[in-house]
């Protein structure tokens, strides 16, 4: 078995990876933005993205089964193709019907395809690269999804902006047919594992077998989970539902403009991804997980700037520059963070219920995603005028939680030396 960090089946998973993010990052911001012109209500694109993300959270566990009990491989190719023939779907029937349930129902398929489709990719690394280049292969995965994030926004608002959203939903299909095809070449190493029962009866059973490892046999990563699942609620939501808001519907700005600054931010938010795993995979050694408190307490304190300037700067362009620069850093100690704790629970978790363990972590995170999304849309919407204090209160929050996990890192590390 070749276990080599760039094996060619590795390689091969990172090229799939490109294309496929590519066009995962171009349709999730063009669908919502398209929303958002057209309705040009806060607490709808809220709202709608809380509903998006329900199938994710669904999707995610069973996802997590089938990464260990079916080839990682086969997971791949068969949900990229499904989701081209989803965007081909949603761009036949665009021109007829309610277009806001459309809208909504796309993007939880898109949603819920990612959420199935996120722990056979994870779970995929174990089995391709050794023990030591775990983090660098995390890294990797996340700098992959980064550049495409950050290319996917912003030649998709170009697109958008120049030609409407018909060319960007056909350039989205095309990208995951030639990810499906290409990962159909890749050999991943599989075992199969025993089965008892019917479908159902297996999937409980897995899913109590994953839930019990991180409740008595690793606490910690049950706690660390707690944290992810603050942060998400109290700053990645409002990150997620200000961003397009303050840009296109706020802020100052040329309204012709409006929609490409707000790629460019987006871009700016996956640059910050991208720088972050290059730095996650250049100082991989030397990332303690007793240091890891500081970059969620490095995230809370870029909240504080945005809300300053909404509240004292009058001027479109600086609000704009300003919160562009604090997500931009906000995505890169969060990167290094998601980084380093994905390599953990990999290091902590046996080969048989990685994909389980990665799929309980990645639902539970997420479901408060839907709540922080309507949260945050309702709060913006009820403090028109007021949007700084919406972003100072998440800032507040951020921070007291940043400061419990630190004390959470310290003392996991004294235990460890114990």
């Amino acid at each position: 078995m070749n276990r080599e960090l760039f094996s060619k089946d590795f390689t091969m998973v990172v090229i799939g990876q490109i294309i496929s993010l590519f066009g995962n990052a171009t349709i999730r911001f063009a669908l919502p933005l398209y929303l958002l012109n057209l309705t040009g209500s806060s607490a709808l694109y809220g709202t709608v993205s809380a509903c998006a993300f329900l199938p994710a959270i669904l999707m995610s566990p069973i996802g997590g089964i089938v990464a260990d009990r079916v080839n990682k491989r086969n997971v791949m190719v068969i949900l990229d193709f499904f989701t081209a023939a989803v965007i081909l779907a949603f761009s036949l029937l665009m021109n007829g019907g309610n277009l806001v349930l459309l809208v909504t129902l796309t993007l939880m398929l898109l949603y819920g395809i990612a959420g199935a489709y996120q722990p056979s990719v994870q779970a995929s690394i174990p089995v391709l690269a050794k023990q030591e280049h775990f983090m660098a292969a995390n890294a990797i995965i996340n700098t992959i999804s980064s550049f495409s994030s950050l290319v996917g926004p912003v030649l998709g608002g170009i697109l958008y902006s120049a030609y409407g959203l018909v060319p960007v939903l056909w350039v989205c299909m095309v990208c995951f047919a030639l990810s499906a095809v290409m990962e159909i070449f890749i050999k991943i190493p599989f075992e199969k594992q025993t089965s008892h029962g019917g479908i159902l009866q297996i999937a409980k059973t897995d899913f109590a077998e994953s839930i019990c490892f991180i409740r008595r046999e690793r606490p910690v990563i049950g706690k660390v989970l707690l944290v992810v699942c603050g942060i998400n609620l109290f700053l990645s939501a409002m990150i997620m539902v200000a961003l397009p808001y303050l840009v296109t519907e706020v802020l100052d700005l040329e309204a012709s403009l409006a929609n490409r600054f707000y790629g460019f931010a987006e871009g700016a938010l996956a640059a910050g991804g991208l720088f972050g795993g290059i730095c996650a995979a250049i100082f991989a050694d030397k990332l303690a997980i007793q240091k890891s408190g500081k970059l969620i307490i490095a995230c809370a304190m870029c909240v504080f700037p945005m809300g300053a300037t909404l509240a004292l700067v009058s001027s479109g362009m600086i609000n704009y520059l300003v919160i562009t620069a604090c997500c931009f850093f906000i995505m890169v100690f969060s990167t290094i963070f998601t980084v380093q704790m994905m390599s953990f629970i990999q290091k902590e978790t046996p080969p048989n219920l990685i994909g389980k363990v990665i799929a309980v972590i990645l639902t539970v995170s997420m479901c408060v995603q839907p709540l922080g999304n309507a949260l945050y849309g309702i709060f913006f919407e009820i403090c028109q005028g007021f949007e700084y204090g919406v972003v100072l209160f998440s800032g507040v929050v951020s921070l007291g939680i940043a400061i419990g996990a630190r004390n959470i890192f310290r003392r996991f590390s004294a235990e460890s030396l114990a």
